[in-house]
């Protein structure tokens, strides 16, 4: 059975329990499927708004969506492409059957994706239990063929809101990612494509520096400067837009996808949602990891001067120690 580890600081600074939303896509099944199996897991109504989107509203947790994760067809775009050939439909049933078919056509390449709404860090069994649905009904993952570099994503709400905090989970994060990339096996579509962009060693650099200790203002300066771009496996521009909105939409990043939220965005490499022996708690518990490598200030500052001073294979050798040791510990 899928265990989900709990970190350190369950609560927000208001004692409230944390939450996570969670983005799949996934290929092989029909939006209403999935809008259906929803529904079974955590109840609501299922209504559909177009041939690319459906909600299910009124869950226990509020409001399910599930799309085809593309803004051409979801925004309509895709009547100005055809007016230019000619083809302009006539009434709202005529755009339908047009819908219908690129819905069709589209699944092929394009995912479909389930996005959460926040749910409580104690409740993630019961969305593993939707994962577990979807893959019986025949969902397929990013190695199901060459073109899927589908993901994965989880917005995890923030236990603290210093710079300090921020700064410390961004120098756990780059320590491990080698590691947590390779327990993800990154799969060849999603080494190829655009979407995820390991961080410069500039900036890592940077913020491994033993005196290192920005201000949050200064903080959200320097990622801006080194990371313009959502591209990143920890995209911090949600985080920072909601603390410093001005700051980062003057920044020249792709401010009009940014949602401003206090959540870490941690991109997944991969969504292995069809094989059988994958479960959300892998990625989960290795977030936790992050998290309790921050926590951790002796050995995180440990960690930080060796990777500066020593060869890779050294740090390597201590993730790895660490890694192992806190996995039998956490049993995962």
């Amino acid at each position: 059975m899928p265990q989900f580890i709990m970190p350190d600081q369950v609560h927000t600074p208001a004692g409230d329990i944390r939450h996570v939303g969670i983005e799949l896509e996934m290929a092989g099944l029909d939006l209403m499927d999935m809008a259906k199996a929803v529904a079974v897991v955590f109840g609501g109504q299922v209504t559909s708004k177009n041939s690319f989107e459906i909600e299910v509203t009124n869950s226990r947790y509020g409001t399910f969506h599930i799309e085809l994760d593309a803004s051409l067809l979801k925004d309509h775009a895709y009547l100005d492409y055809l007016a230019k050939i000619g083809i302009e439909p006539q009434d709202l049933e005529e755009q339908k059957d047009i819908e219908s078919t690129l819905s069709r056509l589209a699944r092929s390449v394009v995912p479909s994706e389930v996005v959460a709404p926040p749910i409580p860090v104690t409740a993630l069994a019961e969305m593993d239990t939707l994962r577990q649905r979807l893959h019986q009904a025949g969902a397929k993952g990013t190695r199901a063929a060459l073109i899927y570099a589908f993901g994965a994503q989880f917005n995890i709400e923030t236990a603290s809101a210093s710079a300090s905090y921020f700064r410390d989970i961004l120098r756990a994060y780059v320590l491990l990612h080698d590691r947590l990339s390779e327990r993800g096996t990154v799969d060849i579509a999603r080494k190829v494509a655009p979407y995820i962009r390991a961080f410069p060693g500039e900036y890592i650099r940077l913020i491994l520096s033993e005196n290192y200790a920005p201000s949050l203002t200064d903080l959200i300066g320097d990622y801006l400067l080194h990371n313009p771009t959502r591209n990143r496996p920890l995209d911090m521009l949600p985080l920072f837009a909601h603390l410093a909105h001005d700051q980062v939409m003057a920044a020249p990043v792709e401010t009009h996808l940014i949602k401003p939220r206090p959540t870490f965005h941690y991109r997944l490499p991969n969504c292995q949602i069809d094989e059988p022996d994958w479960s959300l708690d892998q990625p989960w518990n290795d977030w936790v990891m992050v998290e309790k490598l921050a926590a951790d200030t002796k050995r995180l500052a440990q960690h930080c001067h060796t990777y500066l001073e020593q060869p890779g294979e050294i740090v390597a050798g201590m993730v790895d120690e660490w890694m192992n040791n806190l996995g039998k510990w956490l049993n995962t």
